[in-house]
């Protein structure tokens, strides 16, 4: 005797409304993230819990938080650092000062700056070598510029936060300048400012090369390729994370409503009333899990049709520091 087959619930399907989720890449961990958390991973194999962090190692709340269960304690200053523990320097970098006080403290310490932003360290150096005075374009008070501006003599160089700022220095030496760049700015808004000073001051000498690191542009040449086709676009990544903001910005400019979260938790569906296309991507120290946790929840309350957006494939990967391979 055959049995009917069972009826199929179609309740709950047709209850939640359809949503189109176009997802971008590339998006999350970049190179020098990936290698500053190893880093910290590797540090407390090696010599065991506790391992201190100057700063947050990069800034993820759930990466910071992960880290510490593992045995990490973070703090703001070497001086909060107890004698005879290691300690690891953040991937934004740290002013040549710091690693200096942990050697005459003897302090064992390894350093998880960013290569690319080491980069920009010896750029400084060279141009103040060769008597440039440097107008360096940043925001102020992020990690990376306070580090960068620490390789140098103070007084060596300015801040550029803005185009008007670019348009009212007045330089003591107009034909012995330089310019850098923070790694994770605006690409749009930097050339501008980049545009402004070169009209000024046309013996200005740049980088060798772009400041603005490949992950950050090609975040948010991807943000760029999804945001016209959006109405809403979500950017996973914390509100103290520079290249996250930034690719807020991107999307916003590019004609989405946009908004920066930390993960699921922080969605606000009203968010989504009238909305039918939503973008997805993630700073680049946002992990993957976030992303996913994303998609889940919307999956829940909508049927997803979604679309990856894919702009550029990374396979950049940075060497770990020698002290924790050898």
């Amino acid at each position: 005797m055959s049995s009917a087959a069972p009826a199929l619930d179609v309740t709950a399907t047709a209850t939640r409304p359809a949503l189109n989720v176009l997802v971008a890449a590339p998006r999350g961990f970049c190179a020098g993230v990936d290698r500053a958390i190893h880093i910290v991973e590797l540090a407390l194999e090696r010599w065991g819990a506790p391992v201190y962090v100057r700063h947050e190692i990069v800034h993820n709340k759930f990466v910071v938080d992960s880290l510490k269960a593992k045995g990490a304690i973070f703090v703001e200053e070497l001086d909060e650092v107890p004698d005879g523990v290691p300690v690891v320097f953040s991937a934004h970098g740290v002013p040549k000062a710091v690693p200096a006080k942990a050697e005459e403290r003897g302090l064992t310490y390894v350093d998880a700056t960013c290569p690319l932003v080491s980069k920009v360290h010896r750029q400084a150096e060279r141009l103040v070598a060769a008597g440039r005075h440097i107008l360096f374009i940043g925001h102020h008070g992020h990690p990376e510029v306070i580090g960068t501006f620490g390789q140098v003599p103070e007084g060596a160089m300015t801040l550029i936060e803005t185009v008007e700022d670019a348009q009212r220095i007045q330089p003591a030496d107009p034909d012995s300048l330089g310019f850098l760049t923070q790694t994770t700015l605006s690409v749009d808004d930097t050339a501008d400012m980049v545009a402004e000073l070169k009209r000024r001051f046309p013996a200005i000498e740049g980088p060798r090369g772009d400041d603005i690191c490949y992950a950050t542009s090609n975040r948010q040449a991807a943000v760029k390729a999804m945001a016209p086709r959006c109405d809403l676009v979500l950017v996973i990544g914390a509100q103290n994370s520079s290249n996250s903001q930034r690719l807020r910005e991107v999307a916003e400019r590019e004609g989405a409503q946009s908004w920066l979260i930390q993960r699921a938790a922080d969605i606000d569906w009203a968010w989504f009333d009238g909305i039918s296309t939503v973008g997805i991507t993630a700073g680049a120290s946002a992990p993957e899990l976030l992303v996913q946790e994303v998609l889940t929840a919307l999956n829940d309350r909508y049927v997803v049709a979604s679309e990856n957006i894919t702009t550029a494939v990374e396979e950049v990967v940075f060497k770990l520091p020698r002290a924790l391979t050898a």
